[in-house]
């Protein structure tokens, strides 16, 4: 069984400067995933990367949601050709 761990949405919003309202914002754009137990919401430990990386686009580079949208799209679309690849390296070694 996978075990998760989670940091409090407040926590790290004091932590990283930013606002509660943000954080919310990302997870209605389906930027990242909140998840709420007991009437606390939480970001996994796996969300944090992703959200460090849209908190800086967005106050180091003035960058708005829907421009970080259009940006993680992208970026998820590099990462999933680079897979496909080096998969297709790899079939080609096969038959060298």
């Amino acid at each position: 069984m996978e075990q998760y761990n989670y940091i409090e949405v407040n926590e790290f919003c004091i932590s990283h400067g930013i606002t509660t309202q943000f954080m919310f914002e990302l997870h209605e754009f389906g930027l990242i995933e909140i998840i709420q137990k007991k009437n606390i919401q939480y970001l996994s430990n796996k969300e944090l990367p992703k959200a460090e990386k849209i908190i800086r686009l967005y106050s180091d580079l003035d960058i708005n949601l829907e421009g970080i949208e259009v940006i993680h799209d992208l970026l998820e679309r590099i990462e999933r050709m680079q897979g496909e690849i080096l998969a297709l390296k790899n079939r080609l070694q096969a038959y060298e």
